[in-house]
């Protein structure tokens, strides 16, 4: 589904190499797997993400996306496929204040070029019905609790139905019950309807929860 082939990633001052955030990077990712990408504060593991979920390109080696190498598609390419291919969790939440659950929750489908095959509604009301908060449809974030916000976050990543989902740090602003009851849901979804989940975590009680555990450090897979 993702594979990574000597994939580097370096920053430049002056055209000097200052800082190597990755380097010679070879991983594949399966369809329906779940793994975690564990790593301290600078380890490369949330530009190695980044790379994964097409927001970023790597400096030198290749990636490939279900077969497509990334660097043969145009940037239009390249946006289309990240907003179809991949939902993103964060663990600032990024809900937009002055929208309801509902239109948070939709709000990537605005930006598609895409026809979509559903309704944005009814899959959202599907979504958020699944995950205890139908009540909270029209409810603004600010009243919601930490928990309620991420469950938010994590059905809005998966309005457009995407093969992956990106999860950076997303337990990072909750309390340790909250956050494993975020990760629960997140193995319920990969487990339940075999959607491939990338994990980012600092943390090895967290990256437990994923059925394989990728160790990084000073831009290398140990």
């Amino acid at each position: 589904m993702i594979n990574l082939q000597k994939v580097s990633k370096v920053y430049k001052l002056d055209s000097e190499i200052v800082f190597f955030a990755l380097k010679d990077i070879n991983l594949t990712i399966k369809e329906g797997e779940f793994c975690s990408i564990m790593g301290p504060s600078g380890s490369g593991k949330s530009t190695l993400m980044h790379i994964i979920g097409l927001l970023d390109k790597p400096s030198s080696g290749k990636v490939f996306i279900e077969k497509k190498e990334i660097s043969n598609l145009s940037d239009d390419e390249i946006s289309n496929l990240r907003n179809e291919f991949v939902g993103f969790v964060f663990q600032q939440f990024n809900l937009i204040p002055k929208l309801t659950v509902l239109e948070n929750v939709t709000l990537p489908t605005i930006y598609t070029r895409s026809a979509l095959s559903f309704n944005p509604r009814e899959r959202a009301d599907e979504i958020l019905t699944k995950f205890g908060l139908k009540e909270k449809t029209h409810s603004y974030p600010n009243r919601l609790s930490g928990g309620q916000q991420q469950r938010v976050a994590i059905a809005r990543a998966m309005i457009m139905k995407p093969r992956l989902i990106l999860a950076d740090e997303p337990t990072g602003n909750l309390d340790s019950k909250t956050g494993h009851e975020i990760m629960t849901l997140l193995r319920k979804l990969n487990e339940d309807e075999n959607l491939t989940v990338a994990l980012v975590t600092h943390e090895s009680d967290i990256a437990s929860y994923a059925k394989r555990v990728i160790k990084i450090r000073d831009g290398e897979i140990l």
